[in-house]
């Protein structure tokens, strides 16, 4: 855990200006992260708004590289660099990638009412008051998105956008329990009606409008690509360093299933149909997901793999509706602002009735029974949500307390998979460790396809096609996983934090942890979620 923060005046007030600054374009975040005053918060997305954004942002950029570091212990000098990315991640967004201008589902995406309705941290007539106050705001951000989003937009980035915003009124719905609760029925209603309208209109133009113009071409392009690893990872490797590094984990994991593939006497595809044909029936997966996170709890403790805090809660439900389209499963953790109960919510997103018979049955297929298992690992123990408890209790800086990389994030999650099965997770059966390295063939696919895609000129069925041969998937999920990667190439992380960490590991658990894995990892959720490029040198504190 990291010790406390050494006062340093001069740094300590430039970095609560930044953080607020921050928060000011994105107050989601904030929420998310646990700062309730910013509840129901919506950002202003107009050009006027966040050009000021940009001018403050530069000058706190400025104030900040003016800071004395020489005066500034080792953590401290560290998190001048994170104070950095946390202003230039943004400025790339709005700068660089122009998602404001290019990509739809910036403004239908920041309409979710989870923080709001999945935890009791408030009274329910403050928590409604929040949800009203982000669907009053629904209608000026959608004008916003109308104003801004060019003529010719990315097809893909629009198709989402539909598919998400077609999600929003079920999610919008979910807000009556806490409404009845507060007595508020009536108002939820006339702040419902407002905002639903908008989403449809919003939709109906970008049916009409953009979707008949949109283009195939969405790649960010070379330069970009590789200034996107520094502003969100702090890694400078050139990233076709990176893409052999994903070649070669790729090899090592297909050659790890042929090797299970040949010990049950099975080639690679009647392996995993096999496993996959192993799955809980559609009625039962919540339920079998809540089996295996007691399981996986008790498997941590049993092997000291971490250190579990004696409290913790951790619910399964239900993908909330608007998330459908982008997540098979996912964690909503506490945040480290935190200071209710340690409550996470393991989503998982069942069968969608208005798929065919066969969409159904591949989609139960990915949720296989180890397969489900090694995502709950991901997920839930000793993944997300374990290491957003030991977030939650760090002590650190403030900039540690608020950035979130992805790769260290992803990379941990993923990291603890095979993790899981190294220390005998699953033994019993022998699909356990396939699924661990069917999994880790997706990532290796994602960081290779985000590369390709927006480097390189990969088209998407090109990208459809390296799941379905590289890594043995269905054509409906790999479709999917193709197209995620278009909007999302930072789909990277969950590969390239791996490694980090297996390499940190494999050089410094004997040398500096005298073998003890517990205190190793320990150690490594102290620092928080910093960038996965300034691991060696955390490590070297």
């Amino acid at each position: 855990m990291t010790e406390s923060v050494a006062p340093a005046p001069e740094l300590d007030a430039v970095e609560r200006e930044i953080v607020d600054h921050l928060f000011v374009l994105q107050p989601a975040y904030a929420v998310g992260l646990g700062l309730h005053q910013y509840d129901g918060v919506v950002p202003d997305l107009a050009r006027e708004a966040t050009d000021r954004w940009t001018a403050g942002a530069r000058s706190l950029l400025g104030r900040l590289g003016g800071v004395d570091t020489g005066t500034l212990t080792g953590d401290r000098r560290i998190d001048v660099l994170l104070l950095r990315l946390v202003l230039e991640g943004p400025l790339f967004d709005l700068h660089e990638s122009r998602e404001l201008e290019r990509n739809p589902m910036t403004y239908l995406g920041g309409f979710s009412l989870t923080s709001y309705l999945a935890r009791e941290y408030a009274p329910p007539e403050a928590r409604f008051t929040a949800v009203v106050r982000v669907l009053e705001g629904v209608p000026k951000v959608l004008k916003v998105g109308r104003d801004r989003l060019e003529r010719v937009l990315p097809k893909p980035f629009v198709d989402l956008a539909l598919s998400i915003g077609g999600g929003l009124p079920a999610h919008f719905a979910e807000a009556e329990p806490l409404a009845a609760a507060a007595g508020r029925a009536a108002e939820l209603a006339r702040a419902r009606a407002d905002a639903e309208a908008a989403v449809r209109e919003f939709l109906e133009w970008l049916r009409a409008e953009r979707l008949p113009r949109a283009t195939p071409e969405f790649a960010l392009g070379a330069a970009r690509f590789q200034k996107l690893l520094f502003v969100r990872e702090g890694v400078e490797a050139p990233f076709d360093e990176i893409r052999r590094a994903g070649l070669a984990d790729l090899a090592r994991n297909q050659a790890r299933l042929a090797e299970l593939a040949r010990a049950s006497h099975l080639s690679i595809p009647d392996f995993l149909a096999r496993m996959n044909a192993d799955h809980p029936p559609a009625a039962e997966v919540l339920a079998t997901a809540r089996r295996f996170v007691e399981e996986t709890r008790a498997f941590v403790v049993d092997q000291r793999l971490v250190t579990v805090p004696a409290e913790v809660d951790c619910r399964v439900e239900e993908t909330p509706a608007w998330g459908r389209a982008l997540s098979t499963a996912s964690m909503n953790p506490p945040g480290p602002f935190d200071t209710g109960p340690p409550l996470g919510i393991y989503y998982v997103t069942p069968v969608d009735a208005a798929w065919t018979p066969v969409q159904q049955e591949e989609w139960l297929r990915s949720f296989n029974f180890a397969m489900l298992r090694n995502v709950t690992v991901h997920e839930v123990y000793p993944g997300h949500y374990l290491q957003f408890l030991h977030f939650r209790s760090d002590s650190g800086s403030l900039a540690r307390k608020v950035y979130l990389s992805p790769s260290f994030v992803e990379g941990w999650a993923h990291y603890t998979e095979q993790l899981a099965i190294e220390h005998g997770l699953g033994r019993e059966n022998g699909f356990a460790e396939g699924a661990q390295v069917h999994d880790a063939l997706l990532r290796d696919c994602r960081l290779l396809a985000a590369i390709g895609l927006h480097t390189a000129g990969m088209t998407l069925e090109a990208a459809t096609q390296l799941f379905q041969t590289e890594a043995h998937f269905e054509r409906l999920p790999a479709e999917r996983e193709a197209i995620r990667g278009t909007f999302n190439p930072e789909y990277f992380c969950y590969t390239l934090g791996k490694l980090s960490i297996l390499d940190a590991r494999g050089r410094l658990l004997a040398s500096r942890f005298g073998g003890n894995l517990t205190r190793f990892h320990d150690t490594l959720l102290g620092f928080g979620c910093p960038p996965i490029g300034l691991l060696e040198t955390l490590l070297s504190a």
